[in-house]
């Protein structure tokens, strides 16, 4: 499955702060839960990233 191959998947997504200081991405999905913790830098590179791809598609 690629960035452009659509799926009938339902899934639910949290995203917030740890305790431990990181910034949490919670993807949870058919009995699947997968956290994926960044970095302040990281995040704020995942941010640019999704602000750059919604002024694509929202232009």
């Amino acid at each position: 499955m690629g960035i452009n191959s659509e799926s009938n998947v339902e899934a639910n997504l949290q995203i917030g702060p740890t305790d431990q200081g990181m910034v949490r991405i919670f993807i949870e999905a058919k009995g699947v839960e997968i956290p994926m913790d960044f970095t302040a830098e990281e995040a704020e590179e995942i941010a640019e990233e999704l602000r750059a791809a919604a002024m694509v598609v929202g232009s």
